[in-house]
């Protein structure tokens, strides 16, 4: 399982709304403000993300660097390894989660040699 970014997946709020549907996660806005890159982590949850405005950057398991810019979908299933890169300018996202809560416990950063990790 790996991190997947779709460049220029959407242009209208709609159209995460509608595709949003089909994943049938929960959505919610996230402001990320100006931040230093964050380590590799992964989520026990899987998590789509639209970025809405702003845009920065995320590392895949390997350390790659991806770029993404407003009209992007990321896929994290759960147990993917990935890190958001330094926040710049403010990032807006709409984030998908395959089951309700607060946002940010349910992004808390689990280590990537932690032997619960989905495989």
């Amino acid at each position: 399982m790996m991190l997947k970014v779709t460049k220029g997946f959407f242009t209208t709020r709609d159209e995460v709304l509608e595709d949003l549907k089909k994943t049938g996660h929960w959505p919610t806005t996230f402001v990320s403000g100006a931040s230093p890159e964050l380590p590799l982590h992964w989520h026990d949850l899987d998590v789509t993300g639209y970025v809405i405005s702003g845009g920065t950057y995320l590392l895949d398991e390997f350390g790659n660097r991806i770029d993404i810019e407003p009209g992007d979908k990321l896929e994290l299933p759960a147990g993917a390894i990935h890190a958001e890169g330094e926040v710049k300018q403010t990032t807006v996202y709409i984030v998908g989660t395959e089951r309700p809560g607060q946002l940010l416990e349910q992004l808390s950063l689990n280590d990537p040699t932690d032997p619960s990790r989905p495989l």
